[in-house]
């Protein structure tokens, strides 16, 4: 019993009906919120695809474009010049831009080879001609590059075709999907 006030007994306190509906509609929310996360991360972890996005079903096709990427950048390896740019003035900037000019020769040919063969399978078809479009746009912003080079006589910095995040991240990441390393857009102007 609740003391008496003025000769009458209160009643004990209870809880109003509004905070218990409050309270087991904030467990019940809780609940559900963990039921719906817990869900979500059994399937993402067990259930779910692992395949790539990017990945392509032609494997014979991905061998072939690997090895045509590791000649590609084994002839720029060759065409390394390590002299440093700040001992030089502009005529080692116009060298540099004749050795980058060669180096994305390189790079045509090899997207020029990986265009000729033959692929197999829907969605090889329908992403890796998107995928060489792409890298022809790289290969545009080299050249633009070289140009400023020589017009300017300074070592500018590279600057690339950007959608959300560079062209070149895209580019690594669709050669990592599908295990070609050699693929993946030189960082021989990330200087």
């Amino acid at each position: 019993m609740s003391p008496n006030v003025g000769g009458m007994e209160t009643p004990p306190s209870s809880p109003s009906p509004a905070r218990e509906t409050r309270s087991t509609l904030t467990r019940t929310l809780a609940l559900i919120g963990f039921g719906v996360f817990a869900t979500f991360w059994i399937w993402a972890l067990f259930f779910a695809s692992k395949e790539g996005v990017n990945r392509i079903e032609d494997r014979a096709w991905v061998e072939s474009a690997q090895s045509i990427c590791e000649t590609a950048a084994d002839e720029r390896t060759a065409l390394a010049n390590y002299t440093r740019l700040d001992e030089g003035g502009v005529e080692l900037i116009r060298r540099r831009a004749d050795i980058v000019d060669e180096a994305t020769d390189t790079l045509e040919r090899m997207l020029n080879s990986l265009e000729a063969l033959p692929l197999a399978g829907e969605k090889g078809q329908a992403i890796i001609p998107l995928w060489i479009e792409e890298y022809r746009t790289y290969l545009g912003d080299r050249r633009n590059y070289t140009a400023q080079l020589r017009e300017s006589g300074e070592n500018l910095p590279f600057y690339e075709t950007a959608n959300q995040i560079p062209i070149s991240e895209r580019l690594a990441t669709f050669a990592a999907d599908n295990e070609m390393p050699a693929c993946k857009p030189p960082l021989d102007l990330d200087i």
